[in-house]
């Protein structure tokens, strides 16, 4: 049985009690911005910097240098300024009289962090965008809740330690964080599980993969069972566009709630992975019970898919409607599904022969070899 914890250790996020303005936007910024980034050398932050770049704004980079630190150097990248130091211990670079429009925070993960740089540079910036995660909600037992669904809440709020069973209850007291020293200027985004090109946690990432294997792939649950995530590029233009229009407040961004499918999702990566010259591929879906007592996890052994039922009835179809009303747009699931099979075909073969997510071969063969006995006892 998966529970809670067990979800939000794979990486979704949050959790606490908090009100921040549910929605306002002042007029748009008709100038270039200069764009604070925390982080920014990451999954999302290069996918955000591009964006920003392309659109002629101005990016200033605060980090520590360790990740990927070649991402932004040389004559191409002349105009992304970089400043190093640590959040926790040295903001140093940051000091000073200079104004940012806007700060994009994508490192946060314990309130303090929060607290520390919005004290620093809240007296100089516009607004604060903070990116948090969906997994701040308390539960997912309900279908369609919006940005006002109660929080998780931790039993002691002074925990420091990023576990499965913290994680989403230091989020949602960053965004707290967020808002009690920016008032009225914090925009808080609450993406779910980020994918696309650049991914390191191989989650959705394992599907396009898999296909591209061919042969018998193990389907987990049924066709129609609801999945949701969200392509990083759409991701990042979507927080552009917040800074570009002051758009604050709170938004869930996700694919639209109970429209994507398991089925539609594994059948296009069976497309895309047939149009790149993969073997051919057959899907064998495999009940949720079945699984269950092969000892098979949703979420880890079958990335993306969680059965929607119980304490997971809402799986997959939370509400970004206020995002897409704010401007939140989607690329087709043929591109996302297209891209990061080029990427993933582009790492070293060491890498790819040690996927962070989803079922060894061997260990996917025997589950299909149980389910093929079961049914052949059954049918006979």
């Amino acid at each position: 049985m998966t529970h809670r914890r067990d979800f939000l250790a794979v990486g979704l996020a949050g959790a606490g009690l908090l009100v921040l303005p549910s929605f306002a936007r002042s007029k748009p910024r008709s100038k270039p911005l200069k764009i604070l980034v925390m982080g920014g050398t990451g999954f999302l932050g290069p996918h955000f910097v591009e964006a920003a770049r392309k659109a002629g704004h101005t990016l200033t980079l605060f980090n520590r240098g360790k990740t990927n630190p070649e991402r932004f150097a040389g004559a191409d990248y002349r105009d992304v300024e970089q400043l190093h130091g640590d959040r926790k211990t040295d903001m140093k670079a940051l000091e000073g009289e200079r104004r940012w429009d806007a700060v994009l925070d994508t490192s946060a993960y314990l309130p303090a962090d929060v607290t520390r740089a919005a004290k620093l540079l809240g007296p100089r910036v516009g607004q604060y965008l903070l990116v948090s995660t969906i997994s701040v909600y308390a539960k997912t037992d309900t279908p369609n809740q919006d940005e006002t669904a109660p929080l998780a809440q931790l039993a002691d709020p002074t925990v420091t330690e990023v576990t499965g069973e913290t994680y989403g209850g230091l989020k949602a007291l960053c965004e707290r964080a967020a808002e009690a020293e920016l008032p009225g200027r914090t925009t808080v985004v609450r993406p779910g599980l980020i994918v696309g090109p650049g991914d390191t946690t191989d989650r959705f990432t394992y599907w396009p993969a898999r296909a591209d294997r061919g042969g018998e792939i193990l389907a987990p649950g049924s066709a129609k069972d609801p999945t949701q995530f969200i392509d990083v590029r759409d991701l990042a233009a979507f927080l552009l566009r917040t800074l570009e229009q002051r758009s604050f407040g709170i938004y869930n961004a996700d694919a639209p709630a109970g429209k994507l499918s398991m089925g539609e999702v594994l059948g296009v990566c069976q497309q895309v992975a047939g149009a790149m010259k993969a073997p051919k591929s057959t899907l064998t879906w495999v009940p949720a019970a079945f699984l269950e007592a092969q000892k098979v996890s949703p979420w880890q052994d079958m990335p993306i898919w969680i059965p929607a039922s119980g304490d997971y009835a809402g799986f997959g179809r939370i509400s970004s409607a206020k995002a897409q009303a704010a401007g939140l747009t989607y690329r087709p699931l043929r591109e996302t599904v297209r891209d990061t099979l080029a990427y993933w075909r582009g790492l070293p073969a060491e890498r790819r022969a040690k996927p962070k997510a989803g079922l060894s071969a061997a260990r996917e063969a025997e589950v299909l070899a149980a389910w093929h006995a079961q049914a052949k006892q059954t049918a006979g």
